[in-house]
């Protein structure tokens, strides 16, 4: 049974939703799991870090795998690797086997993204790709929002292992619905597996995203995060050799840093990971701002952060006709301005602002930044043949993850600098503005790549240049000779 894309798009984007709550929803249970392990709320962080380090060694290997083993099969077996590890944590008695059950739970979400985005893609015509992946886009952007208050809510009234207990079912469901619904797909011939290119990337990507989450809490020795960046450029600086060397003997590379030659593909790239830069920011900020600059409790600053997905949600019918309409350099142009412009007024939300006004501001803007990530996901495979969407996916997703921590550690710096050049130990008004301030001005240097698009860019996959060319044919037939 072949189901529409819709259908597979949603498949895909349950398990997505897991796997972006189950990120977020983590960080407000900390300080209770700390008190049944006997440990201090600091130390829990190695929670979080060790996730993150899975996802960052295994991430780039997701397309090999899919193409060997097959998008379906490897699909499959990360939600099962994936539910496994959350029943596992659940379990946990010490905090030593916590952060095994995280290793193993990061290891699934790892395969998860990137190859549940290739069965999309390896399943949807090109006509429907904007549709499917303002779809596929809705619980990315959702789920850090509903993240904390979820977690606090479980943490309040039930237990902090409910928090993994909730993937259980979930993750079955996905099993039996792709089971049922998917089809396998996968290479012809698929290259020799790279596996020192794995090392290189995993030490350089875990490195890099260590050093991010250490300088975003403030925890930690200074000289150890500058030596994890440290090992991470190198490492990575290792890798392009490596990589160039591979691919002039005829191998595949782990990361094809070739794809990059393709112009849309490497237009997303660059400017949708200028634009993370604030999208990973806002899930850290607005919470936080809601509760020590406006004085609201843990719940109220969840209600208010959820506005934020509500505009995801309207959006999803709106990108098709906006992109048929306007065409992607047109939209990614204007509506990346407007979108990092609204994150930016942000920075003035104050205590005497009606509650109506912070909702409509933050409908808005989670409005606007779902349109353009539904448009930067899109484009980004216009270009990009059948045979190499697996490694473009697993590319892609590689440097997506990378960039929401650099939007963490960008506005955890910006609002500690704040702090210091105020005297103050407590982050105010003033700090959070700063930081929103900060993270939108690093966005808006988007703005010079969206307009280096072709007019045409993704015309096949929007419709908008079958728009203008019946427009043109037309005028043609109207200027003609009778």
């Amino acid at each position: 049974m072949q189901p529409g894309y819709r259908a597979i798009a949603l498949i895909v984007a349950s398990a997505m939703f897991m796997e972006q709550l189950d990120a977020t929803v983590l960080s407000t249970a900390l300080p209770a799991m700390a008190r049944d392990f006997g440990v201090t709320a600091p130390h829990m962080s190695i929670a979080l870090t060790s996730y993150l380090l899975s996802l960052a060694v295994f991430i780039p290997g997701s397309g090999w795998a899919a193409d060997r083993f097959g998008s379906r099969t490897v699909f499959r077996a990360a939600i099962a690797v994936f539910t496994l590890g959350s029943l596992l944590c659940a379990q946990a008695e010490s905090l030593g086997f916590l952060v095994l059950a995280r290793l193993l739970q990061g290891m699934g979400g790892a395969m998860m993204i990137p190859v549940g985005r290739l069965v999309l893609l390896r399943s949807t015509s090109k006509s429907d790709l904007v549709s499917a992946m303002s779809w596929l886009l809705v619980p990315a952007m959702i789920g850090p929002m509903v993240g904390p208050p979820v977690g606090g809510f479980l943490v309040t009234y039930l237990d902090w292992r409910w928090i993994f207990y909730i993937n259980v079912p979930i993750g079955v469901l996905g099993l039996v619905l792709v089971s049922l619904f998917i089809a396998d797909s996968r290479a012809e011939r698929p290259g020799r597996f790279d596996g020192l290119g794995l090392v290189l990337s995993g030490i350089s990507l875990g490195g890099l995203l260590f050093a991010f989450e250490l300088s975003s809490r403030g925890e930690g020795d200074a000289r150890v995060t500058y030596g994890l960046m440290a090992a991470g450029l190198l490492s990575g600086f290792a890798y392009l050799r490596h990589a160039r060397s591979l691919a002039a003997a005829g191998g595949q590379p782990i990361l094809d840093m070739s794809l990059m030659r393709i112009e849309t593909f490497r237009l997303s790239v660059i400017g949708g990971n200028i634009t993370r830069i604030t999208q990973g920011a806002q899930p850290f900020l607005i919470p936080l701002m809601l509760q020590l600059g406006f004085g609201m409790s843990a719940a109220q600053a969840g209600m208010i952060t959820l506005s934020t997905a509500v505009g995801s949600l309207l959006m999803k019918g709106v990108a098709p006709k906006v992109l048929r309409r306007f065409g992607f350099r047109n939209t990614l142009l204007v509506n990346g301005i407007i979108c990092t412009a609204t994150y930016a007024l942000c920075a003035l939300m104050r205590p005497s602002w009606p509650d109506w006004a912070l909702y409509m501001l933050l409908i808005g803007a989670g409005f606007f930044m779902s349109l353009q990530f539904t448009a930067y996901n899109t484009v980004a495979y216009d270009e990009v043949p059948a045979a190499r969407m697996s490694a473009a996916s697993s590319f892609y997703t590689t440097f997506q993850q990378l960039m929401l921590s650099m939007g963490i550690c960008v506005a955890g710096l910006a609002l500690q600098l704040s702090m210091e050049a105020n005297g103050r130990s407590v982050a105010g008004l003033a700090d959070f503005s700063v930081a929103f301030v900060t993270v939108t001005t690093i966005a808006m240097a988007a703005t010079f790549w969206n307009a280096r698009l072709p007019h045409d860019a993704g015309a096949d996959i929007s419709g908008h240049r079958r728009r203008r060319s019946l427009a043109a044919a037309v005028n043609e037939a109207t200027d003609a000779p009778d």
